[in-house]
Order: structure tokens, then sequence, then C-alpha cells
């Protein structure tokens, strides 16, 4: 979906069903959303007239290149962007103001902007209503993301073996990523080892990776703001029985739930067909986070899989998938992949390096 008409969707959900005369956008990823450029500071978007998309100095000349679609305005170093778009509210003869979603300084300067002649009121979801639902330009970025996620896997997967730091691991992930065109990290690469793979985020450390490790790696990178996350578990070395059988539980469990992610789907009970999987083999209590989340240009979004749930998945959501068991002063299992959800069968956008096997 294209910038403008991103915005005229925005614009039908607010001043259509929603009633406000203005929608002014401030969080980071809603602006890069809305107009394709990170730099900009907010977006006024009134009911009628044209947008004005503000910037201070720092960035305005890249706003400029990259947001023709907007009326750019600058903001100069010592001024206040509420002081700056403050005269637009009497202008455009604004009366019911949305915004997404401010902090408690920014809100009160707006409402001393307003001064009493206009009512704000976070409608942060009106966003998420947007941004949960990826057009077919966006799944492509997601895709590219997934591939480029899967060669840092596959560097994780080369480089384990007893002597090698975490962070080692870590630095030739993160090295494949951009190497494949990664413009960063979704997020803190993720390789824990030994008793702190039963730390689902664990990082990173200077732990030498010993023989017999389960190694927990959590990946992620970025195609033009677009996230991807990725985990695999593998031992460095050759699994004892008691690794294979964990793994085969998260493997058994992943799968069931894939199987059940289409759209219609409630999230609560995709959480549940992975966490009675997990349940039946003894381990219902080591599984202790939801099974997944919206993934987007932000690593983690609505909508949510797990037992509280309330969303219910529709076709173009993009999720993860990630059982795992954690037993504290041992180690840990979790097998992730980003889904992209379809009417019946969901497609995977990180896939392969299912061996829990490393030995070389």
């Amino acid at each position: 979906m294209k910038t403008l008409k991103k915005v005229e969707a925005l614009k039908q959900l607010a001043f259509e069903k929603k009633h406000f005369d203005a929608f002014l956008v401030i969080n980071e990823y809603n602006l890069g959303y809305l107009t394709g450029t990170p730099g900009a500071t907010c977006l006024l978007i009134p009911k009628k007239g044209d947008c004005t998309l503000y910037s201070y100095g720092v960035n305005y000349d890249q706003t400029k290149a990259e947001a023709k679609d907007f009326k750019i305005e600058l903001v100069k170093r010592n001024e206040k962007i509420t002081d700056k778009i403050g005269p637009q509210f009497k202008t455009l003869k604004i009366k019911k103001l949305a915004t997404d979603s401010i902090s408690y300084d920014i809100y009160k300067q707006l409402a001393k902007a307003l001064r009493g002649q206009a009512r704000l009121k976070m409608q942060g979801n009106l966003m998420w209503q947007l941004r949960k639902v990826k057009d077919e330009e966006e799944q492509k970025l997601m895709r590219k993301a997934g591939e480029i996620t899967v060669a840092g896997m596959k560097a994780a997967y080369e480089t384990i073996r007893p002597g090698v730091t975490e962070i080692d691991v870590g630095a030739e992930i993160e090295y494949a990523m951009r190497k494949k065109g990664g413009y960063g990290t979704a997020f803190e690469t993720i390789v824990a080892s030994g008793i702190r793979s039963a730390y689902p985020h664990g990082g990173c450390a200077q732990r030498e990776i010993k023989k017999g490790d389960l190694v927990v790696v959590d990946i992620g990178s970025r195609c033009t703001f677009y996230c991807s996350d990725m985990t695999r578990t593998f031992v460095a070395g050759k699994p004892t029985d008691k690794q294979k059988k964990l793994y085969d539980v998260i493997k058994l469990a992943q799968e069931k739930a894939y199987h059940a992610i289409k759209a219609k789907a409630k999230g609560k009970d995709v959480d549940q067909v992975a966490r009675k999987v997990i349940e039946k083999a003894g381990y219902g209590e080591n599984f202790n986070h939801g099974l997944g989340h919206g993934v987007g240009r932000e690593i983690h979004e609505p909508p949510v899989l797990g037992p509280t749930s309330k969303d219910r998945l529709v076709a173009g959501n993009v999720v993860s998938n990630e059982p795992g068991i954690y037993i504290a002063g041992y180690g840990g299992i979790r097998i992730e992949d980003t889904v992209l959800v379809r009417k019946r069968v969901s497609e995977k956008l990180t896939d392969g390096f299912y061996s829990l096997d490393t030995a070389k």
C-alpha cells in the first residue's frame, strides 16, 4: 500500500468512523509506515486540507527527499513541535484531535497548545488496525528479511563448536546478515549456551560453548525497516537422548501450531495447540511464555498468540511461532519461525536448519 493510500485508510478510520477532525501521528514506526521516511518528527492529518509533515533540521533534507507526497515544514532547533503545530489547530478549526501514542510531557504540551479549544484522545489502536495486515509490498520485504535471517542461522550452524564464545557466534551471524543485505538486527542477537539456554532472552555472553551444550540461537534482520524472527536450538556435538526427546517435543508442538495458523483462527486456540503437546510430555510448567507475537516494522506487534489473547487472525497478519521448554540449571530448547497468515495454508518466511546435531 503506497503512502497516500495508507493515509487515506487512516482518514477513513479516524474521520468517517470515529468523527475526529484531525489525527496527529508521532510514533516513529507509525510515521515510517505512513510516509516512507524514518526521520520525520510528526505528521498532522486534518479532515479537510493538506497533510503536513514536520521535521527538525537534522533530518529535513532526508525527509524532503523521501516523502515527496507530503507538504514538509522545518522545525527549528530550539522550537517546540507543539508550538509549531499549535496555530494549525485554530486555523483548521480542530475540535476533536486524535493521536497515536505520546509521552506524558508531549501530552501536557499538546493540551496547552489546544488551550481547551479541542479534545485530545489517544487512538493508537487505529494505527494497529492498519499495520496488523501486511500488503503485498510489505510481504515481499518481510519475505526478504526472512531470507536474510536464514543466512544468519546458516552462519550460526557452521560456527557453533566447543571453544567458540557466544559473542563470536553472534558476530558471525550479524556479519552474514549484513552481507546478505540486512539493514541491521531486528533485536539483540541471542546465542545462549549451556544452562544459559534456559533464559529465553539470554543475549550473548563471553561464555565459551562446551561440548554437548544446548545452544539457543534467536536472531532477526531488518529489510527496509521490516523485521524477521527465527530461533533454532543446536547441540555443540552429538545430542544426548534427553536432548533429543526435548527437541522432538518442541518440534512437534511447533509443527502442529504452524498448521493451526490460518485466517479466522483465535490466537489463544493456536497457543493451546502447541501448549497441549508440551503439557502432554510433562513440561507444561517449563513453557513460560506465549506461543507468538505479531512481527512487522517492530519485532513485537499485534496480534498475539497466547493463553489470554483476544485476537483472531486474518490473512496478511505475520506472526512468530515459537514454543519452548526451559529447565533451570539444565538448559532450554526453542524453535521459531516467522509465519505469514493465509486463508488456508500459511507461509513460513523462515525455514530450514531444523537439525539439533551440529557435529562436524
